[in-house]
């Protein structure tokens, strides 16, 4: 027998970890959704035993706020402190609608799950710091950290499909602007060709300049002009 007999040992598998299990059934819900999340299907996704992951995670409720948390950990939250407040907004919003972007099933989870206090909280304390250092007071800037996290949601849901209604308008514009009086819709009508065409990203910076712009116009609580 040669040394070579050795070579057809198969490798050996990766060590089970807590967090090789989230990021299966983040996988996994990303392609077939959280309705398809199983220990049993996640189990198989990594190819052990299903009592295996118990000693990692210890119900299917613990590994859906694992996913939640994974998905909020992928936050890309640097700041530049020297920056104009309104430059920082637009960076947290757009950090956050990426997040949202690249997990978009998991999404659901993050909204309807415990995630880690620390962490669920760092988003908050960024938006409260940069409120802060714009001069608002403690009410204004706990009101625009929930309008700002309020509008990255609200725009990665429209264009995920989550919210259906105006795409429902655009998917049967053919047969129903067709059938309109022009007389009763002169609008809908005349703009047909732009209430066709959509571009998410335009949209989204659309409307984060007009939220930033309604929040740079609002009085400062502490002396400082904006």
């Amino acid at each position: 027998m040669n040394g070579d007999v050795t070579s057809d040992t198969p490798a050996p598998r990766p060590v089970l970890t807590r967090a090789r299990i989230v990021q299966a059934a983040v996988g996994l819900i990303e392609r077939e959704g959280a309705g398809a999340l199983s220990m049993r299907r996640v189990a198989g996704e990594l190819g052990v035993a299903v009592m295996s992951l118990y000693n990692h995670v210890p119900n299917k409720d613990a590994l859906l706020e694992g996913v939640a948390e994974h998905v909020i950990a992928g936050l890309e939250l640097e700041d530049e402190p020297d920056e104009p407040w309104q430059t920082r907004a637009r960076a947290l919003v757009r950090a956050f609608r990426k997040v949202a972007h690249d997990y978009p099933r998991c999404m659901t989870i993050v909204l309807t799950h415990k995630i880690d206090t620390q962490l669920g909280l760092r988003p908050a304390e960024r938006a409260l710091a940069l409120a802060d250092a714009a001069g608002f007071d403690g009410p204004t800037s706990v009101r625009i950290m929930r309008a700002l996290m309020a509008y990255a949601l609200g725009a990665q849901l429209r264009e995920t499909g989550v919210v259906k209604t105006l795409d429902n308008l655009v998917e049967t514009q053919a047969e129903s602007w067709a059938k309109l009086d022009a007389a009763e819709f002169p609008h809908v009508v005349a703009l047909s060709e732009e209430l066709a065409s959509h571009d998410p990203e335009t949209d989204f910076e659309f409307g984060l300049d007009l939220l930033i712009s309604a929040l740079d116009a609002l009085p400062r609580g502490r002396g400082q002009q904006p």
